[in-house]
């Protein structure tokens, strides 16, 4: 009876101590359950950060592919024009065209690989921000010197009546006829870019630096409003000096196949600057979610975005370019012609020459002092047939010594 009477005891003893050894190994189980499931939902992995796709390899390679074979592509193509210099006056603008699909390419590149948290691409980008100012300069030099110069274009287009055209936006130039104003406000609306995009992108560095710029932040607090409302108008502007100059002069451009320049050129520019914009939009609207999951700030992720697609798209740009700018007129005159083909020390020469950003600074001089009125630029271009004593080394240097600078007075024109 007594073993009896404490088997109940002995019993209940042990009772306690084994729902107290159960407990433990049940509350670690409850916040494992929802853990799990979460994780899935997610697809973050196994350490609970989601994953974008412009992080990943695949994104990288893809895009460093399309920017590998777009920069031997062109590189390519400027080689050709440097061993077949034969216009300087000419070929300088198109290599400087040309530069654009490498600078793009790895500019964008770049920024993708360091995308994360820290806006680096905004440094990378001020390098495109000012080249884009040297093409478009360097576009319309191009057309002028297709045409002879200034005076050469007034002498066929002077006097004549402005048509209406609501598609190059001469509507509002009714009435009106072309004269060397016209020529001149071209020329100034292309330059005012070339001034205002450096100095952007300038100023946009330094609000980078104390913080006052974010990319896709359009508070009235920050830089980027004020900034992208400055470009828009000055690419704008840029861009409706240019269509203005394509019409009036479209006929004598035409040998030139002008059509093709134009449009890559501005596709290349203009329509990767709005894209950039309009993605910037997408991701303030929230089209463009995830960027709170991975913790970068405004407007990254529309920039990567951005980059990836120029990444692609300069591969279709330098393809486009090659037939638009084809090196085959200036062969066939470096064929006809005795001089030997020039060594590297003559192609390192022309490359030099055809960066230098000198006749940018004399044109911009020019067309914007107050005494341009007075007179207008004239270049010509001599080509007197090459003699014996032309050398390997003279190359586009004889061609260049012949270009003449005239002053001629505006009444005379």
């Amino acid at each position: 009876m007594s073993n009896a009477s404490q088997l109940p005891g002995s019993a209940v003893v042990p009772l306690p101590s084994s729902v107290t050894w159960l407990q433990p190994s049940l509350l670690p189980v409850t916040p494992t359950v929802p853990a799990g499931p979460q994780m899935d939902h997610l697809g973050n992995g196994s350490q609970g950060a989601p994953k974008l796709f412009l992080t990943t390899s695949l994104a990288c390679g893809v895009s460093g592919v399309f920017v590998w074979a777009a920069v031997v592509l062109t590189c390519h193509q400027i080689y050709v024009h440097l061993r077949s210099y034969t216009v300087p006056s000419e070929q300088r603008y198109i290599i400087r065209l040309l530069f654009i699909v490498p600078i793009y390419a790895f500019d964008s590149w770049l920024s993708l690989l360091f995308l994360g948290g820290h806006q680096y691409y905004v440094y990378f980008d001020s390098v495109r921000d000012c080249y884009e100012a040297f093409v478009i300069y360097s576009f319309l030099s191009l057309c002028f010197q297709y045409l002879g110069g200034e005076s050469a274009i007034m002498s066929e287009i002077r006097g004549k009546p402005i048509k209406s055209s609501c598609f190059y936006g001469t509507c509002c130039l009714q009435g009106m006829s072309y004269s060397i104003g016209f020529l001149r406000f071209c020329k100034q609306a292309t330059l005012q870019f070339c001034i205002v995009k450096p100095a952007m992108a300038a100023l946009t560095i330094v609000l980078q630096a104390f913080g006052k710029y974010h990319d896709g932040d359009f508070n009235i607090h920050s830089g980027y409003l004020y900034i992208t409302l400055i470009y828009n108008v000055s690419v704008s502007l840029a861009l409706y000096a240019l269509c203005l100059f394509y019409f009036a002069t479209r006929e004598l451009l035409r040998p030139f196949e002008p059509v093709l320049k134009f449009l890559t050129i501005k596709a290349v520019i203009f329509l990767s600057f709005w894209q950039g914009m309009l993605l910037a939009i997408l991701e303030k609207c929230e089209v463009i979610p995830e960027v709170q999951a991975i913790g970068v700030g405004a407007g990254t992720l529309a920039a990567g975005y951005q980059n990836f697609i120029i990444c692609i798209e300069m591969l279709f740009a330098s393809i486009a370019l090659r037939y638009a700018f084809t090196c085959q007129v200036y062969s066939e005159k470096k064929e006809n012609s005795p001089v030997f083909p020039a060594p590297m020390v003559s192609i390192s020469s022309g490359l030099k020459e055809t960066m230098s950003p000198q006749d940018i600074v004399q044109d911009a001089i020019h067309n914007f002092s107050p005494t341009y009125q007075q007179y207008t630029q004239q270049a010509t271009q001599e080509a007197p047939g090459p003699g014996p004593h032309a050398g390997p080394m003279d190359g586009g240097r004889r061609s260049r010594g012949v270009e003449k600078t005239m002053l001629i007075p505006a009444e005379d024109l």
